[in-house]
């Protein structure tokens, strides 16, 4: 069996490095039922910074370098793995929260065995959803506590069995105790030792307050820190906790008791130093530490052990294992330093349960349990590659509601920017995504007569009509103090209200709303022919295919329909090439409109060609976004220049929205179903069917975020956003509809 492993790997310093460093170690080499086991490393990384690594590692990411992380899922897929091993922890891997492992693992097509070196109980949004989908595409996840699989069922969802435990290996390596003190002429002392990296949550000035009533009674005692400052605090504040413990040790007077040593030392040094102490210690400041690497060594060692009781130390320490004391409490741990010096029997009995214990958590048999673990997932699934496609079943959408927009509008409109989930007032109102307002309820009330929706429709119709100058053309931006922003809008905002305006006219509640409607509408008409931008264009187009389709005799429209429709043809022959079936030379934002308006053209002017392109166009825009079975929208960070590039970021919901639309409107005018599964794909986009692999949609605020970023997702979720996702799904389920009536008929 063949294993790839990812993680951070020595000689870079770091304790889920020396973690990977062992668990390799006491993986490969194991015999499964194919022989001895083969082992490749993936090596992660951090902040521009590159290591001199063994022969091991084939491959490096770097953290935050997205393209690097695609580069090793192909790396892995071709390299013969059977299985692969991820060692996770949020710091070590790049974009928010560690959010870019999540396109690697996805597009793995071995399967996965996760290791979790951090369960936390009150995640972030981001830490929550990164957590999830990892957990989703795992077939087993490892975790080191009885805790951390409690927390993983119940604040996450994962199902029981997909959970093992297996405890935090420790290196097989014992030394003489009276050996080591005399190397480090330590024979005449009492020994008190905690290492690992330096900062803030260690909880050190605890020990060092409890020292001068110890020191007192005992004036041979020394109390040794071992260890560098964590990396990352080094960057955010430097050595100031350091220095603020120099300064305590000072204040307190124990300068002749206490020792650090500012280094990163090898196990053997460790086990070594780990011996010599009579007492080690983890005076941690608070209880949500899933996993203790230095306490599991500290146990492996034979240690006598005080800790604090944070959940890895709660769960290890007990069965007389060591002994726990309060957060901060100096006093208890004063107390339990003098009864464990004054009474050395009981000390010896906390070492021997520790060093007995130790025995069972050898790297060799922790080892051989991750062995066991990836040849039974290998056995069960041989040969065949992960399916991670997406599902085709409606009934596993989220519910349809609309809090969010709710929350966005007042007795104005709808406010367009919001912080986070929070109405941003300060930004005001736009004509966009007022119209799309309209649009989408008027969409809601057609499908299911939600109260709601008629009631939030006459604001975003009185908002438009607010907005529209005497010569038929329309503002846009609007403070929130009512004061218009600008004298005329964009051209894209004048489409996107045509849009609106023309589904009102052919799917109105009540005369009043149609009436309305119309007015704005026809006094809009004659700046019809005037546009010159090719997305207002198209937006228009489908406004006027909708007011037709209940008035399928108005010539003059028709008309209109012609000459916009023959702009986009226009448009498309003269950027058209052999591999370029576009209308423009790039592609930058909301494409699929643009097939979009010639296929509801096609529907009213019985003209092949105009079917053709629109086909045609679509075909060429969705072998580009589509070609790795989801939906990868063109991002705005550079767009997409003929014979360039496609940018990743950034991709907005905008164009996802466009993509679906696209392929309903293709669905109906064809009648071909492969349409409707590409549509559900586009639409998956919103739910992390995307580059990211994490959803846009918000389940606790309702709302949809603003996009994806290099970064992650950006967690603002304005007007736009949410309409887009709303608009979305209220296709899908129309779209489901329309199959199921077809496929009725067909009986």
């Amino acid at each position: 069996m063949k294993i790839a492993f990812i993680g951070t790997f020595p000689p870079r310093e770091c304790g889920i490095g020396t973690f990977t460093r062992n668990l390799v170690d006491s993986m490969v080499g194991a015999v499964s039922s194919e022989g001895p086991n083969k082992g490749i490393v993936v090596a992660m990384d951090d902040n521009g910074q590159h290591y001199d690594y063994p022969k091991e590692v084939k491959l490096t990411i770097r953290q935050e370098e997205q393209a690097d992380y695609l580069e090793a899922a192909k790396f892995i897929n071709f390299s013969g793995a059977d299985i692969c091993v991820l060692q996770h922890e949020f710091g070590i891997f790049g974009g928010q929260n560690g959010i870019y492992i999540l396109p690697l693992l996805y597009r793995l097509k071995i399967p996965l065995i996760v290791t979790f070196h951090t369960v936390l109980k009150t995640p972030s949004y981001n830490e929550r959803a990164v957590m999830a989908e990892i957990c989703k595409i795992a077939q087993s996840i490892v975790v080191m506590t009885r805790t951390a699989v409690d927390m993983l069922v119940t604040e996450y969802n994962v199902p029981q069995e997909k959970i093992i435990e297996i405890a935090h290996g420790v290196p097989d390596i014992q030394f003489d105790q009276l050996l080591a003190k005399k190397e480090f002429k330590l024979s005449s002392k009492h020994v008190l030792l905690t290492f690992g990296f330096i900062g803030r949550n260690k909880g050190i000035e605890t020990v060092l307050k409890a020292l001068p009533a110890v020191v007192a009674k005992y004036p041979q005692l020394v109390y040794i820190v071992l260890g560098k400052t964590h990396p990352n605090v080094i960057r955010h504040s430097g050595e100031e906790y350091r220095v603020f413990l120099l300064g305590l040790v000072k204040k307190l007077r124990i300068e002749k008791h206490v020792i650090f040593l500012n280094e990163f030392i090898d196990q053997s040094e460790l086990f070594k130093y780990l011996s010599a102490s009579d007492i080690y210690i983890t005076p941690y400041t608070n209880e949500a530490q899933i996993t203790s690497g230095t306490l599991s060594y500290a146990i492996g060692a034979g240690s006598a052990v005080i800790s604090t009781p944070y959940w890895h130390a709660a769960e290890l320490l007990a069965d007389g294992r060591g002994r726990l004391f309060g957060f901060n409490d100096v006093e208890a741990l004063t107390e339990i330093f003098l009864d464990l010096l004054d009474h050395p029997e009981t000390m010896r009995e906390l070492r021997k349960n520790a060093h007995d214990y130790g025995r069972e958590i050898t790297w060799p048999k922790i080892g051989e349990k991750y062995a066991q673990l990836a040849e039974k997932i290998v056995a069960q699934q041989p040969d065949v590659e992960i399916n991670r496609e997406t599902i085709l079943d409606p009934l596993m959408l989220p519910p349809f509601l609309l809090d969010h927009v709710q929350r966005l509008t007042d007795d104005t409109g709808i406010i367009q920017h919001a912080k986070y989930g929070i109405p941003n007032l300060k930004e005001g109102y736009c004509l966009d995504d007022n119209a799309r307002a309209l649009l989408m309820v008027l969409m809601t009330y057609k499908r299911n007569k939600h109260p709601l929706a008629l009631k939030l429709s006459p604001t975003y119709l009185s908002y438009i009509n607010y907005m529209q100058n005497p010569d038929g053309a329309f503002r846009n931006f609007l403070s929130f103090n009512r004061n218009f922003l600008d004298e005329v809008g964009s051209e894209d905002s004048f489409g996107r209200t045509i849009w609106s305006l023309g589904y009102l006219l052919g799917n109105a509640p009540n005369d009043a709303y149609y009436q309305t409607g119309r007015e704005i509408f026809f006094d809009a008409a004659p700046n019809f022919v005037k546009l010159e931008s090719i997305r207002s264009i198209a937006n228009t187009i489908v406004g006027i295919c909708h007011y037709l389709k209940s008035n399928p005799t108005d010539e003059g429209m028709i008309e209109i329909l012609k000459q916009l429709t023959g702009r986009l043809i226009t448009d498309y022959e003269l950027n058209r090439t052999e591999k370029w079936h576009w209308f423009e030379s790039l592609l930058a934002y909301d494409n699929a409109f643009l097939p979009l308006a010639l296929l509801h053209a096609a529907e009213f002017l019985n003209d092949d060609k105009v079917n053709r392109i629109g086909l045609e166009s679509m075909t060429f825009l969705s072998e580009i976004t589509l070609k790795n079975g989801y939906l990868s929208i063109v991002g705005n960070e550079k767009w997409f220049l003929k014979d360039g590039e496609s940018s990743m970021f950034a991709q907005q919901p905008l164009d996802a929205l466009a993509m679906v639309l696209m392929f309903h409107q293709a669905f109906r005018l064809t009648k071909d179903q492969a349409y409707i599964t590409q549509l559900y794909i586009c639409f998956m986009w919103f739910l992390g069917e995307n580059d990211l692999r994490i959803s846009l949609y918000d389940f606790e605020t309702k709302g949809c975020c603003d996009g994806l970023e290099s970064y992650g997702v950006n967690r603002n979720q304005g007007a736009e956003s949410t309409l887009a996702y709303l608009i979305s799904h209220l296709s899908v389920l129309e779209a489901f509809e329309e199959v199921s009536k077809m496929e009725i008929e067909l009986v």
